[in-house]
């Protein structure tokens, strides 16, 4: 589960965000705070992994916040007993670009501005959920790896402007076909590796954006075909 500590000056606000982070799977709320004092003893007490961070808050900005979570010396305050920050997406009404370059200097994964539905709110839990879990592990990355890390957490993981060239091309070819297509197919028709292609096949599915049909012959397994969800 994805420690998720909501920080915002609004009770009301803060409520509704953590309900909706309760609501997420893979999530859960373990606090709210209300002020960057709290936000950094909350901090230091419940060791999120992820902060839902408002820039407004009543004693001091949530930039300081921020810059206090990534600070390298000083009393090291905000950081949890790991000496790892949390990551942070903001959540907040300022729309200066000034502020927006901060927090991306500052590490910020992601900035939403308000006002948004939680549809959009539930939409950048999930692309940051997908980053995390693709992120992890070790090993090392080439470029269209490091181009999808990048494009999930940009929004809805399954819009094809966010997806890496490749993924996009696969569901782009799902979504043009007649009929459900193996990925032997789709392989063939777009020049890549049957590996390759069940690859993006499978996790176009597991995130709902192709629907999969078994088509089952005479003997032996089923032949997995994918269609539009």
């Amino acid at each position: 589960m994805i420690r998720t500590l909501v920080v915002d000056d609004d009770y009301r606000v803060a409520r509704i965000h953590a309900a909706s982070v309760d609501r997420m799977p893979g999530f859960v709320c373990v606090g709210q705070a209300h002020t960057a004092e709290q936000a950094r003893q909350s901090v230091r007490e419940l060791a999120p992994e992820l902060l839902l961070l408002d820039i407004y808050l009543p004693d001091e900005d949530g930039i300081s916040v921020l810059r206090g979570l990534n600070a390298q010396g000083g009393d090291g305050g905000e950081r949890t007993d790991t000496g790892v920050a949390p990551d942070c997406i903001v959540v907040t009404a300022a729309r200066d670009l000034g502020t927006v370059r901060a927090a991306m200097q500052l590490g910020a994964v992601y900035y939403l501005v308000k006002p948004f539905g939680l549809r959009q709110l539930r939409n950048q839990l999930e692309a940051y959920r997908l980053w995390r879990q693709h992120a992890s592990g070790d090993g090392e990355a080439d470029q269209e790896t490091v181009d999808a890390l990048y494009s999930l957490l940009r929004g809805p993981a399954t819009q094809p402007g966010n997806l890496p060239p490749t993924m996009r091309k696969v569901l782009e070819a799902v979504r043009s076909s007649d009929e459900p297509v193996a990925a032997s197919t789709l392989a063939e028709r777009l020049g890549i590796s049957r590996p390759t292609a069940q690859r993006y096949l499978s996790e176009l599915h597991r995130r709902g954006a192709l629907e999969l049909h078994l088509e089952y012959g005479n003997a032996g397994r089923p032949v997995h075909r994918y269609g539009p969800a």
